[in-house]
């Protein structure tokens, strides 16, 4: 039997656990079914702030999804925050940040294939210098409410998808149902990236890369919506799952037939 592609997957860190009160991970178990459902095998990443620990990680994997969770610190990537909504940010632990961002840069290096999600998105706008709407109802009023927590396995508003884009050929359509499970979202896009698509009051819902930085991984996709708690209901979310796994499967494959480097 062949072996399923290996995807790493970041949880969640909290300083006190359910089990036990000390320091803990967690992770909803609907990343982890939709990496299975589409036939890779994940594996959940330990908070680590070793660069060597985590290349090593990455070098192990054959694609990274980065997940949703806490709020990215403001240090990261406004550090003048007004104290207003300074207060309205939730960081759980910052290791995470430190991890995560070395984590994208490992990526990025072993050229890795990528899916990032809610959180996952923002943090690797982050990583490249973009920044962030700290919080949407206080920086951009609109009638959509972003914020669902408690409709997570519904369709609450729309999408629009950059034709001809990667999520627009995954889906198969220009215009996708959504969840909305956030309060803060990509703001200035970093270099590397363009937006692909976006909520009906302009709220960034997606990134891919640039068509010029595209030779820099085998797949890159960032959504702020959370596909995973849709996937087994819904084709197009599940789609997404299913192109990122072949992605990794694929860039295995080549990786198996390179001839080694010279030490």
């Amino acid at each position: 039997m062949t072996r399923p592609p290996m995807i790493l997957v970041t949880p969640c860190v909290q300083p006190h656990g359910f089990e036990m009160a000390d320091r803990s991970s967690s992770l909803s178990d609907t990343y982890p079914q939709a990496i299975l459902r589409a036939g890779g095998l994940p594996l959940s990443l330990p908070s680590a702030t070793s660069r060597a620990m985590v290349a090593h990680a990455v070098s192990l994997a054959d694609g990274v999804l980065l997940t949703g969770g806490d709020d990215v610190h403001p240090d990261h990537y406004a550090p003048d925050l007004p104290p207003g909504l300074q207060a309205k940010v939730q960081v759980e632990d910052r290791e995470r940040d430190q991890c995560e961002l070395l984590l994208i840069a490992e990526i990025f290096r072993q050229k890795r294939p990528l899916l990032a999600i809610c959180r996952g998105q923002q943090i690797l706008n982050v990583a490249f210098g973009g920044t962030l709407l700290a919080d949407i109802p206080s920086q951009r009023p609109s009638p959509t409410n972003h914020c669902r927590m408690n409709d997570g396995l519904e369709l609450v508003h729309e999408v629009d998808i950059l034709a001809g884009s990667l999520l627009a050929e995954i889906t198969g359509t220009t215009r996708l149902g959504v969840n909305s499970i956030h309060h803060q979202a990509v703001d200035r896009v970093a270099a590397p990236f363009e937006v692909i698509a976006r909520a009906p009051d302009g709220i960034i819902e997606a990134l891919g890369l640039k068509a010029d930085a595209r030779p820099n991984l085998p797949f890159l996709l960032a959504v702020q919506y959370h596909p995973e708690r849709l996937a087994e209901r819904y084709a197009e979310h599940r789609a997404l799952f299913e192109a990122f796994v072949s992605a990794c499967a694929a860039a295995s494959r080549l990786r198996r037939l390179q001839p080694l480097s010279p030490q």
